[in-house]
């Protein structure tokens, strides 16, 4: 892929933001398990959130692609916080498309100074690959709604300052037709929220979050009432073809630390990556990468253009996650037993990386949606 000199200038300033300022406390953030608001505000300022939002409500206004090469760049340094801007550009696309204006020109501007964090609220108890059987419920008095219910394994849970919530407006016989989209502020009276003890990315506080008579007004809807699952999965397209760069980012790091170790380690009197042993599970890992990373900007092309993307996009979501933990797991292995130990970054890279492997879409279901792309309705098997 040939970059342009503007996408050259964006991608050096998240290179040297992603080395320089999250890759030496990578390991560190997940000890104190908080979410870095400076460095989220510094991302702000450097311009490196929301970059494919519009220039009035503080955005770019760059392409799929430009916004790609960002993401993959912040999380070779922090894969967590690599989360916050792929969170943007799904969370203020959908409040610019669907939100009244004032909705907007309010929150979409603090998303890009990295002064607020929104989280997406659509699994439930009940499941969350079937996203059209919800639950939590939405009833509309006067100028207001009333919302009941529980959303469970949202990202940035306990630590958002609002939610993108879909709550079931119509009957349960209805299916995604029923289900209409809001945006509740965080302080809204009724909200409790918890956090799990995950197994990686501590600082994006995944957990629960209740809503006990939670009163919005009518102007906090988005879009019309029953459409809120259309306006959702519009998204998750262009978001998961950015997850797949997140994982080629995270994998390039622990690749490049493997072949720099591999280059000075000795054994039997020379460097360890003279032999084949030790270089062609790298190679294979690189190529995988390579492969993933190459498909993963065609998706952002084919979105750029206007084009169908949605097999393209479901290719880079299982994929990605997959050979980047396998990746991973190698280069951790190259290290021998210095790679089983917490001083080093690969375990932590690998528990972090796994957890798109269900979140988002898991490999399941994103294969559905590729067969479903070859031969229709016909892939469905129950």
């Amino acid at each position: 892929m040939v970059l342009t000199d503007d996408q050259k200038a964006l991608q050096e300033t998240a290179r040297r933001f992603a080395r320089e300022r999250l890759l030496p406390d990578y390991q560190k953030r997940e000890k104190l398990g908080v979410l870095d608001r400076e460095l989220i505000a510094e991302m702000g300022q450097l311009g490196l959130l929301g970059v494919d939002l519009p220039e009035t409500l503080g955005g770019l206004g760059v392409d799929g692609v430009t916004t790609g090469i960002i993401a993959e760049e912040l999380a070779y340094g922090d894969f967590n916080i690599s989360l916050v801007p792929v969170g943007i550009s799904l969370n203020a696309a959908i409040l610019i498309r669907h939100a009244q204006p004032e909705l907007t020109s309010e929150w979409v501007p603090r998303m890009t100074r990295g002064e607020a964090v929104v989280a997406i609220c659509l699994t439930e108890p009940r499941g969350g690959s079937d996203a059209s059987n919800l639950q939590l419920r939405a009833r509309r008095e006067g100028d207001q709604y009333v919302i009941n219910g529980e959303k469970t394994s949202i990202t940035f849970a306990d630590r958002a300052d609002a939610y993108l919530i879909f709550a079931r407006t119509g009957l349960p016989d209805e299916g995604a037709r029923g289900v209409t989209a809001f945006f509740i502020p965080g302080n809204t009276p009724g909200i409790s929220r918890t956090r799990f003890d995950d197994v990686g990315s501590a600082i994006a506080g995944r957990g629960s979050v209740f809503f006990d008579d939670v009163r919005i007004p009518l102007s906090h809807r988005l879009g019309d009432e029953g459409k809120g699952f259309t306006q959702v999965m519009q998204g998750f397209d262009y978001s998961r073809a950015l997850i797949g760069l997140q994982c080629c980012g995270i994998a390039q790091a622990s690749l490049d630390e493997a072949w720099a170790y591999a280059k000075e380690r000795e054994a039997f009197g020379r460097p360890i990556g003279q032999f084949q042993g030790v270089s062609f599970p790298l190679s294979e890992g690189e190529s995988h990468i390579a492969a993933i990373r190459q498909l993963c900007y065609h998706t952002l092309a084919l979105r750029d253009a206007g084009l169908p993307h949605a097999s393209e996009a479901a290719m880079c979501k299982w994929m990605g996650p997959k050979y980047a933990f396998d990746a991973i797991h190698q280069c951790l292995l190259t290290f021998g037993h210095y790679g089983w130990s917490k001083d080093l970054p690969h375990q932590q890279r690998m528990r972090d990386v796994s957890g798109l492997e269900i979140g988002d879409g898991t490999a399941g279901v994103m294969k559905l949606i590729i067969a479903r792309g070859r031969i229709g309705r016909a892939a469905v098997q129950y």
